[in-house]
């Protein structure tokens, strides 16, 4: 074997960074040592790993071909020290969840996660959906759980649970007493919407793909938080997930709205490197979440006709 564990992770470290310099910095080491294990690894086996253009180092077709089975074994190799320095210590995960999954249902599985492992460290990165998706493909994090289907040839896609994006406004909004929109309600209201990269938006926009031209997007953001006191202060009327809106309807701050022939409804996904490690973790923690989903279904919002 004439590769190193050392040159390994300095080889994904570029590979993820595309500079050396970066690479180094991540890594703890200067980068004098880090290029001298790069070269080392490339001349032990005659082969160039990466495109140098300056400081910039891109993968070639050979280092893009081995960076997927690289990632794999430098896993495999990272969870066989962890158990050998303490198996009491099992059970540690890295989630990636989307804002409204992350911010809104993983804080509440937490608890019973921890109950199965009392000494795993959980780390949960919040970002929405493309960004999950990428930190699930370069091995960021070992489970992303997101708000929509992504094809990817190198993802794998788990269903999760159902849910439904409901349209509201303040309790003072004029469309409040209203209750029901039409076109042209909706083509004359102020929207405050999330991002349109989110799982939200995505939904959003496919359910009023006829109308979207016509319609007055007034602010994004991309946290939920921001968009509820945007409507609370009255800027205009919003559309987020059921998740999101749940405690305040029930204090009669926001009013749903409903859409007639307007499909909200969505699925959620657990996302995950086709290649990779059979942890145990994950699966304890799909298995969870999914029994959480059964007790979490929300009750008493409107719903909309497909």
């Amino acid at each position: 074997m004439n590769y190193t564990l050392r040159q390994l992770s300095i080889f994904l470290a570029v590979a993820r960074h595309e500079n050396v310099s970066r690479a180094a910095a991540d890594l703890k080491l200067s980068q004098s040592a880090a290029s001298a294990a790069l070269q080392a690894l490339e001349n032990n086996y005659g082969v160039s790993l990466f495109e140098r253009q300056g400081n910039k180092l891109s993968l070639n077709a050979v280092g893009r071909s081995l960076r997927r089975d690289a990632e794999v074994l430098y896993a495999h190799c990272q969870e066989f020290d962890q158990r050998l320095r303490s198996h009491g210590e099992l059970g540690h995960l890295k989630v990636g969840a989307s804002f409204t999954i992350g911010n809104h249902l993983v804080v509440r599985y937490l608890a019973d996660y921890l109950s199965l492992y009392p000494e795993a460290d959980v780390q949960l990165t919040t970002a929405n959906t493309p960004e999950v998706v990428s930190k699930v493909l370069n091995y960021e994090v070992d489970v992303g759980m997101i708000e929509r289907e992504i094809q990817h040839r190198d993802l794998e896609l788990i269903p999760w649970m159902e849910d439904e994006l409901i349209v509201f406004c303040s309790a003072s909004h004029p469309l409040a007493e209203k209750q029901s929109l039409s076109d042209r309600d909706i083509k004359s209201a102020r929207w405050v919407l999330r991002e349109p990269d989110s799982g939200a938006r995505h939904t959003f926009d496919r359910a009023l793909a006829g109308l979207l031209p016509e319609i007055n997007i007034y602010r994004e953001f991309r946290h939920n938080e921001a968009i509820k006191s945007a409507v609370e202060s009255g800027l205009g009327i919003g559309c987020l997930s059921q998740v999101v809106l749940q405690k305040d309807f029930q204090n009669g701050t926001l009013v749903p709205l409903k859409l007639s022939r307007r499909d909200m409804r969505r699925r959620f996904y657990f996302a995950l490197p086709r290649k990779r490690h059979d942890k145990a973790a994950v699966r304890d923690w799909i298995d969870l979440c999914r029994r959480q989903a059964l007790t979490d279904t929300p009750r008493d919002t409107p719903q909309t006709s497909p």
